[in-house]
C-alpha cells in the first residue's frame, strides 16, 4: 500500500473528503478526530491491517504520519 493509498483510507475512515490530508496534517487541528473517529481507526486497523491497536496507541497519534507508520508494521 502506497502513501497515498494509506492517506485515502485514513480519509475514508474519518469520513473527511478525499485529498484533504496529508501526513503533516495535526489530528488535534481537525474537527472530525473525535472520541468516534478514533474507535473508526481502532476497527480499521482491525478490519484491514490484521492489527489489534489499543487506545493508548490511538490516543498518542499527533500527525497523519503517525498513523502511517503503524499501518507498516
Amino acid at each position: 500500500m502506497n502513501n497515498q493509498e494509506k492517506l485515502a483510507l485514513i480519509e475514508e475512515t474519518l469520513e473527511m473528503d478525499e485529498g484533504t490530508l496529508t501526513p503533516e496534517t495535526v489530528l488535534a487541528d481537525l474537527d472530525e478526530y473525535t472520541s468516534m473517529a478514533k474507535l473508526s481507526l481502532i476497527v480499521m486497523f482491525d478490519d484491514e491491517f490484521d492489527k489489534k491497536v489499543t487506545g493508548a496507541e490511538v490516543k498518542a497519534f499527533e500527525t497523519v504520519a503517525d498513523i502511517m507508520a503503524l499501518m507498516e508494521k
